[in-house]
Formats: C-alpha cells, sequence, structure tokens
C-alpha cells in the first residue's frame, strides 16, 4: 500500500474529503476526521476505530495495524504500516472507521464487508 493509494481509497468514501492536520493530511466525513496520513512520517497512517474494531483488526493483521499509544490508542486510534497492509483488510478498516464518525444518513449506505 502507497500513501497515494490510501488516499484513493479514503477518498472513496461516501462524502469525504481531505483537509489537514497538525501538518499532514487527514481525511473527514461531516467534518469529522475518520483517517489521517504522514504521521509519525509517510509510512504510516491512521483510523479511527473503535476499541473492539482495533482489537479485531490488530489480532488479524499485527504486521499492519498498531494500537496508538495512549489515550487515543485505548480509544481505537490505530496506525497503519502501509508497506504491510493489504488492499482488502485496510479498505475494510477505512469503511469502519468512515461509519464511526459519518453522519446517520450516510453510514446506513454503506456496509463493512
Amino acid at each position: 500500500m502507497t500513501p497515494d493509494s490510501f488516499r484513493r481509497l479514503a477518498l472513496s468514501m461516501p462524502e469525504a474529503v481531505e483537509a489537514g492536520h497538525m501538518g499532514h493530511p487527514d481525511f473527514r466525513v461531516g467534518g469529522r476526521i475518520f483517517a489521517t496520513l504522514g504521521h509519525p512520517d509517510e509510512d504510516w497512517a491512521m483510523v479511527k476505530l473503535t476499541p473492539e474494531q482495533q482489537e479485531a483488526f490488530v489480532a488479524g493483521d499485527p504486521a499492519a495495524f498498531v494500537p496508538v499509544k495512549g489515550g487515543w490508542g485505548r480509544r481505537g486510534a490505530t496506525l497503519v504500516r502501509l508497506r504491510e497492509a493489504r488492499a482488502a483488510s485496510l479498505r475494510t478498516a477505512l469503511i469502519a472507521a468512515w461509519r464511526n464518525v459519518a453522519p446517520a444518513r450516510l453510514a446506513r449506505r454503506v456496509s463493512v464487508s
């Protein structure tokens, strides 16, 4: 997975837009961040999961998914090693992250599969 591939997947979500946050790109729906790119460096991204979702992704692919350290991580913020991430699992994680923050009218339209 490359940063550009991550960007394309994130922006493929309904009404997703790219903005900036703390010096790196983020992806939002309804004004709320569901993913970021390039932090701590260009080899990483982050998806905003629930703690239960994070546990499942980390258990399923620990080479690609890593909890963020500290409080954000305990709330589900999950780092993605782009080089290790497979497109299918990353797409599923991005859908989950998007649904976690999307307005209900949109979230009902997209399922995690």
